[in-house]
């Protein structure tokens, strides 16, 4: 369910209004009963739900929300309350919930909604966010950030950091292992049998020979070189002005960036509604929604459903797709 207090129950029971999504699957709603309530009568949302404790008990009936409560807040939405620890632990709770469902197989793939990182810290958790704190929970120590649409993927070798701090995380291992995710995660979920990528470079024109920064001769290249000599097709380190419009020309499968905003600028560019926040490298599918809790709009009724719709989408694609149920993660 995510934040209670932003968007999230909205573009929930917005995307399960209907049979687009129940016609794929069954989906179960992890979150806080009285908030769910909440938002169908708030937004005159045609659903009724059904509460379970086991998601084989949910209905396939597109008129019902299949709801799995973990949380009893009773807040009052019509008063704007705001961010407890008590709050930011529920939050916590559905996604630890949810990982170890999936995890024991119980569900196919996991969906999250937007969090606050301020929620988490709240709760007195160390993490910045879902990314980390489900890689924990999974004892994953190699994973990347996907952001996919269906004209561009972008992955993000460094993540939430100051852009001050990139230049020294970047290491030949660190790039490397991301392009080895990338290219597996491509093969066993996304159908892609022979991946391939491009890796944009930090530094204005992929640093002009080392006119404008070596990072590029140093550590970059170097790496894609080896993913070369592996078998792999991939090019650059090429200047991140050119090098999305090269893979959207050239149907590149996607783009391998240095930091952040490097790619979710381009990325949010064309896919502002409708990307999807992919976890690579876990030994479970997890999808999310490319966009944050947005306070400023919560409980208004105006919010967009379209990332949720497709990061289920997807999901479930890579639920149908996947090859690597018996394959060892780091």
């Amino acid at each position: 369910m995510g934040d209670p207090l932003g968007i999230g129950p909205e573009i929930l029971v917005k995307a399960l209004c209907g049979h687009e999504l129940q016609a794929l699957c069954i989906p179960v709603v992890i979150g806080d009963q009285d908030i769910m309530h909440t938002a169908i009568s708030k937004f005159l949302i045609p659903l009724r739900i059904h509460k379970i404790h086991d998601p084989k008990q949910g209905k396939e009936d597109p008129g019902y929300l299949n709801l799995l409560p973990v949380s009893s807040l009773k807040l009052n939405m019509s008063m704007q309350p705001s961010m407890t620890s008590s709050i930011g632990k529920a939050m916590a709770d559905y996604i630890h919930t949810g990982v170890d469902l999936a995890l024991s197989g119980m569900i196919d793939a996991l969906v999250t909604g937007p969090i606050t990182k301020t929620g988490l810290k709240m709760a007195g958790s160390r993490f910045h966010g879902h990314t980390e704190l489900i890689a924990h929970q999974t004892g994953t120590r190699k994973f990347a950030m996907m952001l996919a649409g269906k004209t561009l993927k972008v992955v993000l070798v460094t993540i939430h950091m100051p852009l001050a701090s990139v230049p020294d995380s970047l290491t030949q291992e660190k790039i490397l292992d991301i392009i080895h995710l990338t290219c597996t995660d491509l093969k066993t979920r996304f159908n892609i049998k022979a991946p391939r990528l491009a890796v944009a470079g930090l530094n204005p024109h992929a640093g002009e020979a080392g006119l404008f920064g070596h990072e590029e001769q140093r550590i970059i290249a170097p790496a894609v070189k080896t993913a070369q000599n592996q078998g792999l097709d991939i090019q650059g380190p090429m200047p991140p002005d050119t090098v999305f419009n090269y893979a959207i020309k050239t149907g590149c499968d996607a783009v391998v960036c240095m930091y952040h905003d490097q790619g979710l600028i381009p990325f949010k560019l064309i896919h502002f509604k409708d990307g999807v926040n992919v976890t690579l490298g876990l030994p479970i599918i997890r999808t999310s929604v490319d966009h944050g809790t947005a306070y400023d709009i919560a409980w208004k009724g105006c919010a967009d459903p379209t990332s949720l719709v497709e990061a289920v989408k997807m999901a479930v694609f890579q639920a149908r797709h996947r090859t690597d149920r018996n394959l060892p993660h780091d």
